[in-house]
């Protein structure tokens, strides 16, 4: 097992891979940006280094300041949390040529999952189901015009390294498809450096499902069931819960046994989301994410499981205790994202926490790296907390969520907890009845955006 593990990220998912690694008696490394000196993150971790200045090309992205601050505290593996270079495949090969242990999957695996086409060819040779689309990138408007004509309208253009929503332009109608087409590869240049783009039947109300997935490289992997992340605001989940409230036992034993022999096939390391759109009973593959996902605490509370505390052991050579026949659902969990944002427009919201009160009881937990006067830089993304709960059922669940947010105090700053106060008076989210469209149409009529 390793000893010291430096975390290459901040806030909550820093805070909460030292509390899994100081459970295990692991030591551990935060680095952060002069912008992040006083975070919580910094003051929880045995060892701080900081690696930067405040913008993240220079702190949290500078691939030679964390390696380097690897080896000025003789950490042995690095945890990437999730965003900034979670994903990055080369980043990947730099920490293994350093003789460190990068806890995720392997740069191989990362590269395939991270350009949309190569993963969906993949995934489609593996028997995962795919959403009916074009055969890799689509050059001209022509083949454009033949694709959609050939799927059928509506379709979504997407860029092949698009990600948050950039780079997704819906053509409703052959009408359309011009200035759809041209957009989504404008937006894929200009975000990702590349203007490849495909194209795939546009699902009308799906909802967004996604499978957590964990492998411990040796051709052995499990599936944990599903996450139902269909409210969503610009391709921006807000309010996750599992298990999904429209998927039946018998379909989740079906598509999560397709994705644990996907992953194992291919020797899949630690934990993967595969996601798909689901609509009238069927399951369309759209991509896998190959990190910890932010909505993992609902996973962890209806399974009884520690993810990081796997990925760590798996990193470290340990045999994946987690064991298919022993995975069982219990009970119902949500989650909801707090951002430092203002309403109606979702505005980034920066600024110094006057009074901080997080909520308890049984069956909550609340993930936040905030605490009184700590001030919010605006440097970073607007994310400041996950309030989760867990219920024995949903309703049990919503009622527990209502009560948790009624006891959470975040003084100074404005945030989105007024937007799930809202949400859980209205009949179709008690109900569960949503699609990945309702909370877009919902804001339109209420906030007026």
């Amino acid at each position: 097992m390793f000893k010291k593990i430096l975390i290459a990220n901040r806030g909550e998912i820093a805070l909460r891979v030292v509390r899994a690694a100081r459970e295990m008696g692991i030591a551990t490394v935060a680095v952060h940006s002069t912008a992040d000196a006083d975070a919580m993150h910094v003051r929880m971790a045995d060892e701080s280094v900081c690696i930067g200045p405040p913008a993240s090309p220079q702190s949290y992205l500078s691939v030679p300041a964390i390696i380097a601050a690897c080896e000025v505290t003789g950490a042995e593996a690095i945890h990437p949390g999730y965003g900034f270079l979670s994903e990055n495949a080369g980043f990947v090969q730099v920490v293994e040529d350093h003789g460190l242990t990068f806890i995720g999957p392997t740069a191989e695996h990362i590269r395939i999952m991270g350009d949309k086409i190569t993963a969906k060819d993949t995934m489609k040779a593996l028997g995962v189901p795919c959403v009916p689309g074009s055969d890799g990138g689509v050059a001209t408007l022509d083949d454009a015009k033949r694709i959609g004509a050939e799927i059928g309208y509506p379709v979504i253009i997407k860029a092949t390294a698009g990600g948050g929503g950039r780079g997704m332009k819906v053509a409703q109608t052959a009408a359309d498809m011009e200035k759809a087409f041209l957009t989504a590869r404008a937006e894929g240049k200009s975000n990702f450096g590349n203007d490849e783009v495909y194209i795939e039947k546009y699902l009308t109300t799906p909802r967004h499902i996604e499978i957590q997935v964990f492998g411990d490289g040796k051709g052995r992997a499990v599936h944990l069931g599903e996450r139902d992340c269909s409210l969503q605001r610009r391709h921006q989940k807000v309010f996750e819960e599992a298990p999904g409230p429209s998927i039946t036992a018998a379909e989740r034993a079906r598509i999560g046994k397709i994705c644990a022999d996907a992953v194992a096939n291919i020797n899949y390391i630690g934990a993967g989301t595969i996601e798909f759109l689901y609509e009238n009973g069927e399951f369309y593959f759209i991509e896998m994410n190959t990190r910890l996902q932010v909505e993992h605490p609902v996973t962890e509370s209806i399974f009884g499981v520690d993810l990081v505390r796997e990925q760590i052991r798996v990193a470290a050579g340990l045999p994946m205790e987690l064991n298919q026949d022993s995975l069982s659902i219990n009970g119902h969990s949500i989650e909801v994202r707090i951002n430092a944002e203002k309403l109606p427009n979702f505005s980034p919201c920066p600024g110094r926490i006057t009074q901080y009160h997080a909520p308890g009881g049984l069956g909550v937990r609340m993930d936040s790296a905030l605490y009184d006067g700590y001030s919010i830089p605006p440097y970073y993304d607007s994310l400041i907390g996950k309030l989760i709960v867990h219920g024995r059922d949903r309703p049990e669940a919503l009622a527990r969520l209502h009560r948790a947010l009624g006891e959470l105090i975040v003084d100074g700053v404005d945030t989105t907890v007024p937007l799930f106060h809202a949400l859980l008076a209205e009949p179709d989210v008690l109900s569960g009845a949503y699609n990945i469209h309702w909370l877009e149409h919902w804001l339109e009529t209420n906030l007026g955006g």
